[in-house]
């Protein structure tokens, strides 16, 4: 070997280490870890597989003051209450990444029909349990947070809240009826029996949905606001659940709606409270895959959304950090960048079905590789490839928040410490300890940095700190996505 080639392949090997040791991302662990967390979020009683040992059975009774039984469900973030309507949004998205990415998923797919399920089963309950009711939540936000305790010694008043025709609630019906609906896709060949009931009961709760419209912050209140406030209210739910049932039923009477419902607002933002972005999406694949020119309207809003996004657009109206992170809004951030990454996965996988590509002017030409790449470097960027090689997905790599705002997490176990922790004890000396928490939270996606790419890592800052379910539901679509192309 002559010492030029010599040289090249020393050249060669060292670009090899350097990109091997720069790209260390292993999408198939986070994508395990993602679903795994929602085990953590258990509500009800525990089933003999639960992996998380250190969780065990809590709100067994919920339910029990208006006479039901409302057992079961997630709990929404780092607080024992039961919200749903963030709760359905995040049955909604995991349905759809497993509609999407299922077949990318492996044996993973398993463990995402039991995160659904596990959420289905407790929103069938709050929809058929009482004629002309929908629950919508079990426990009193604005008692729960002034405690600190375990979900497994919660002694809080477990209040039942719910919609009917007199006090509406068109935003978290909706939401329901989405979630029912596309729950019943993923389970139509698995299990058709419990699809039907699914989708039975999804078009049960749009018609109350539809028919009876307002705002369940309107009739609910304090307590729902300022917790999961419906800021943009209902009639995004209305559209995205009419979306979802006309992919689940292909029915001329859910397209009808789709398109009865009028001109939408065009947001650069994708949230458990604002759903147009997700359902033009939803939509534009009839056009893109199908050929559809009906839906033609959808495309068109898709890639509106689309050019609000990318950096170098000139419709461009979404900050980047320094390090490279699409920055939407203080309060926990990373539910919008994992919403949206899937927005971007998913309008891609469309794009590159048919090699479709668009223009968002000033000569700024995409393709599906740009929206896949602006959604890789998200999902890196969160799994540890950041300014402070920090994985903000506890439990994956080595270096994550120890500290999360997470009452379950954050004090010891049942097993390790078998008496009671009240309202009050959680606080001294668990909640303003600088201990890491003793129950790791695996795969826990927190609220994420500030605009400064920096985070703190501590406990009372829940802002960053505390993980929610609707953002892992989001990111396990991308995850599986990036799982089988990396």
């Amino acid at each position: 070997m002559s010492m030029a080639s010599s040289c090249l392949f020393g050249v060669l090997t060292l670009l090899l280490l350097v990109v091997a040791e720069c790209n260390p991302v292993n999408y198939r662990d986070a994508l395990a870890k993602s679903l795994l967390f929602f085990q953590g979020q258990r509500s009800g009683r525990l089933p003999p597989d639960q992996q998380l040992k250190w969780r065990s059975n809590s709100a067994l009774f919920d339910g029990r003051l208006a006479n039901v039984d409302l057992s079961g469900g997630y709990y929404d973030a780092g607080d024992n209450v039961k919200f749903n309507f963030p709760m359905a949004f995040t049955t909604t998205m995991l349905s759809w990444g497993t509609l999407e990415y299922g077949k990318r998923m492996g044996p993973e797919i398993k463990e995402a029909r039991a995160a659904i399920r596990w959420a289905t089963d407790y929103l069938l309950k709050c929809a058929t349990s009482t004629p002309g009711r929908l629950y919508v939540g079990v426990g009193d936000p604005n008692v729960d947070h002034k405690c600190w305790e375990r979900p497994e010694d919660m002694d809080t008043l477990r209040t039942v809240y719910w919609v009917s025709p007199q006090n509406p609630g068109s935003d978290v019906a909706a939401e329901t009826a989405a979630a029912l609906a596309a729950a019943s896709i993923v389970f139509r060949t698995v299990d058709p029996t419990y699809s039907n009931i699914l989708l039975r009961n999804a078009q049960k709760v749009y018609q109350f949905a539809y028919q009876h419209q307002g705002s369940y912050s309107s009739s609910l209140g304090s307590a729902v606001c300022p917790f999961y406030c419906s800021y943009s209210g209902f009639k995004d739910e209305l559209l995205w659940g009419a979306a979802w049932l006309f992919r689940a039923t292909n029915a001329v009477y859910y397209y009808n709606l789709v398109k009865s419902l009028g001109a939408d607002d065009q947001p650069d933002i994708f949230s458990w409270d604002n759903k147009y972005a997700g359902a033009h999406v939803l939509l534009s694949r009839r056009a893109l895959v199908n050929g559809d020119k009906n839906f033609e309207q959808y495309k068109q809003e898709a890639e509106n959304f689309m050019c609000k996004i990318l950096p170098n657009s000139p419709s461009s109206s979404t900050q980047y950090t320094q390090g490279g992170l699409m920055y939407k809004l203080p309060d926990s951030n990373l539910q919008y960048v994992t919403s949206i990454t899937f927005l971007l996965t998913t309008y891609s996988k469309y794009m590159a079905a048919t090699k479709h590509t668009f223009n968002c002017g000033g000569g700024v030409l995409v393709t599906p590789n740009t929206l896949r790449s602006i959604a890789k470097r998200q999902v890196d960027y969160i799994l540890g490839e950041n300014p402070l090689k920090m994985s903000y997905m506890v439990g994956y790599g080595p270096y994550y928040p120890k500290r999360i705002h997470h009452r379950g997490s954050s004090l010891p176990s049942l097993s390790a410490h078998p008496q009671a922790i009240g309202c009050d004890g959680g606080f001294q000396p668990f909640y303003y300890s600088m201990n890491p928490n003793p129950n790791i939270l695996l795969g826990a996606i927190v609220g994420g940095p500030n605009q400064n790419d920096g985070f703190p890592d501590e406990r009372g800052d829940y802002s960053h700190s505390e993980p929610a379910t609707y953002i892992n539901a989001a990111l396990v679509g991308p995850l599986a996505y990036f799982a089988a192309t990396a």
